[in-house]
């Protein structure tokens, strides 16, 4: 286990350099659309303040690509957190250098800044090993914490390089409940253990798969990857989505999971639409009978009750990504089926966790996230550790 917040001795006046994930969408007019991110980092604020450390915030917003752009600035994230927190976040407008240590000077116990957007330096996404821009970041705090598990997937300066440097380098809060959850439903899980993988591709989910069929009872596999296994196994598929360089690996993906006892669940009926606006004809057919002109877009009535019944009999429920293009309201009774399930058995006592960025759109869209165990805010860093992968900014930190 790595150490977090927790394990730190006394802090008081010193300075926390914090790697935060508050990239979140803003509209038009730089408002912001949508603070869950910015919500979730406030308990790790928090117990920084009781502690009576200065906060120092380190964040990117959108991809840059290391100019300074200034629809990419951080500084109406800082005015809305300002609000959040109920106190002002000073906005720091030169993250290193002299500016920075003039800005940060007067820094008060207790007190939080907001860095420039990180990326706006090309030396953060850099790949060499050279630490130089790291060293300057270090510079500013006294022991650095991690609270960004949506970019703890990166080897980035800010993510990874500057827990090298700055000690202790321990997890914030978020990032400690990121690793227990989704470790405590891979690794430890009460059965049966069901997971969900859906999605367009199967080629993004080939890791995914693999590591899942080692660790489940249950495998339900939807979205537009099932119609690759279909195909593979002789279906018809009209103009659905299909790799179809992927069909072996499909076959020995079911092959794999044969042989360990896994049991794959897949759609048996699907909503087909010959227009994918939902505006033409929509009918429900078998999932290997899907006519010429027509594409599969949804789980039909039949596969959400079997999906359905698999979840409720589960104890522990890992979801990644949709089991159709629920984006369109006419194709997202799958999803939402799923989903209710899914509630519905987290109601009776099962583990959920929804790990990745489509699945947690879907998740918020029709329940609120105390409806799940855990919701990941990490698309990309949830996907790499359900694989397996060693994440960056989790492997940097300190060990208990």
């Amino acid at each position: 286990m790595k150490k977090s917040i927790n394990d730190l001795g006394d802090v008081k006046g010193k300075r926390a350099l914090v790697r935060v994930d508050v990239n979140v969408p803003l509209d038009e007019n730089h408002n912001v659309t949508d603070d869950t991110r910015i919500q979730a980092i406030v308990p790790t604020i928090r117990a920084l303040q009781q502690k009576g450390a200065k906060i120092i915030l380190m964040a990117h917003l959108g991809r840059p690509k290391g100019e300074w752009k200034t629809e990419f600035t951080l500084e109406p994230v800082a005015k809305y957190m300002s609000k959040v927190l109920g106190e002002d976040v000073l906005f720091v407008k030169s993250p290193v250098g002299e500016g920075a240590d003039k800005e940060l000077a007067d820094l008060k116990d207790g007190q939080v800044a907001l860095l420039e957007n990180i990326r706006f330096y090309k030396a953060e996404e850099a790949k060499d090993d050279d630490m130089t821009f790291a060293e300057e970041l270090a510079k500013l705090g006294d022991f650095y914490v991690n609270d960004a598990f949506g970019a703890a997937h990166r080897k980035h300066t800010s993510t990874a390089k500057v827990a090298h440097i700055l000690k202790p380098a321990v997890a914030g809060l978020l990032m400690e409940k990121e690793i227990r959850c989704l470790s405590q439903a891979l690794d430890n899980p009460t059965r049966p253990f069901t997971a969900v993988v859906g999605g367009a591709k199967v080629s993004s989910k080939i890791g995914v798969l693999e590591n899942l069929i080692d660790k489940v009872d249950n495998l339900i596999i939807g979205g537009g990857m099932a119609y690759t296994f279909v195909k593979a196994n002789g279906g018809k598929i009209g103009n659905s989505i299909c790799e179809d360089d992927q069909m072996e690996v499909a076959k020995a993906i079911e092959k794999k999971a044969a042989d360990k006892g896994v049991k794959i669940v897949m759609a048996t009926d699907v909503l087909a639409a010959d227009d994918f606006s939902g505006n033409g004809t929509n009918k429900v057919v078998p999932i290997n009978e899907i006519p010429d002109g027509f594409e599969g877009v949804d789980a039909g009535p039949e596969s959400q009750k079997a999906f359905a019944d698999v979840i409720k009999n589960s104890k522990t429920i890992l979801m990644n990504g949709p089991v159709g293009a629920f984006e369109n309201p006419k194709f997202a009774e799958g999803t939402k089926a799923v989903l209710q399930a899914i509630v519905d058995a987290t109601k009776n006592g099962a583990v959920s966790v929804i790990g990745g960025g489509d699945s947690v759109s879907a998740a918020k869209k029709y329940f609120k996230a105390e409806d799940f165990t855990h919701v990941s805010t990490g698309g990309g860093a949830s996907l790499e550790f359900i694989e397996g992968k060693v994440l960056p900014g989790v492997a940097a930190l300190d060990e208990k």
